[in-house]
């Protein structure tokens, strides 16, 4: 047999290809609300991010998950993703 292959995305924060199940999925979502995604398959559009306070530091400061998402994101939407990343 084959084996299965294992899809890797790059965190938007340190720039590291990791395992999808490693990450952390953020998306925008139709309506234009940013949320996070536990399940990773929300439709929308989405970023990965590691479980980590420095990446989600960087990724603001830098405007990476702005840019990923194509959208303007509130300090708000941050303090969110804080409090979800720290859980």
């Amino acid at each position: 047999m084959k084996p299965k292959k294992i899809p890797f995305r790059m965190c938007v924060g340190c720039q590291d290809m990791k395992s999808k199940k490693e990450l952390l999925r953020v998306v925008r979502t139709p309506e234009g609300e940013i949320v996070l995604d536990p399940t990773g398959k929300k439709a929308g559009r989405g970023a990965y991010m590691c479980r980590s306070e420095q990446c989600l530091t960087k990724a603001f400061k830098e405007k990476r998950l702005e840019k990923a998402l194509k959208h303007p994101i509130g300090e708000e939407v941050y303090d969110a993703l804080r409090v979800g990343i720290i859980e």
